[in-house]
């Protein structure tokens, strides 16, 4: 009863995640769905971050008997009315690859002019029981969208993302300024504030 899942397959996330763990919660040991192939793909089909995050934490609470915490996040435009948003990850369609939703953002973005390419990653992360317990932390991390990719590090849009105080990309922080940054670490610091009540409940539940 020291082992939680999250809930993604995404190696970029997992990486990122276990090190935010295990910085703010040591001792705590971390699968990913890659543990539990038996689940398969959970369809991520609710309207809202946090929508999606309680899907996927639930459903993978409750295949594996064990806490399960979930993030759905993305890139919010303020040029494109939102978008990417929720359709991040599929942005450019079947078959979506970080390189090709970046290229897609790059297109719709080209007749931008600085001022107006305002963005923020947005992140609901939610950490689920087999019962049904939640708990709930949000994040944004402002900035705006470069006009081409720099950097090698991170993933998804992060060769794109600007963070204008630190005037590079995320793609070219390292780790460790990334996730003091990042709107996946702010929200899962959110959720941690809460997480000793949480996680004493959910403990005295699954152990019975």
């Amino acid at each position: 009863m020291n082992t939680i899942v999250l809930a993604t397959g995404n190696a970029g996330k997992i990486r990122e995640l276990s090190a935010l763990l295990a910085e703010l919660h040591p001792g705590l040991r971390v699968l990913g769905l890659n543990d539990f192939p038996e689940i398969g793909e959970i369809p991520e089909t609710g309207a809202t971050f946090e929508d999606n995050a309680r899907i996927k934490a639930l459903a993978v609470a409750r295949a594996t008997g064990l806490v399960a915490v979930a993030d759905d996040s993305g890139l919010v435009v303020d040029a494109l009315h939102g978008a990417p948003g929720v359709y991040s990850a599929r942005y450019s369609g079947e078959g979506a690859t970080d390189e090709k939703n970046v290229a897609k953002l790059l297109d719709a973005m080209k007749d931008v002019v600085d001022p107006w390419r305002g963005c923020h990653f947005a992140c609901v992360m939610l950490a689920a029981t087999p019962g049904g317990r939640e708990l709930i932390g949000h994040g944004a991390w402002h900035g705006r969208v470069a006009h081409a990719p720099q950097g090698g590090a991170g993933f998804g849009y992060d060769p794109v993302f600007f963070d204008e105080e630190l005037a590079m990309t995320a793609a070219q922080m390292d780790a460790q300024v990334k996730n003091s940054r990042s709107h996946r670490g702010l929200a899962l610091r959110e959720l941690l504030r809460g997480w000793p009540e949480f996680w004493k409940q959910a403990r005295l539940k699954l152990e019975k």
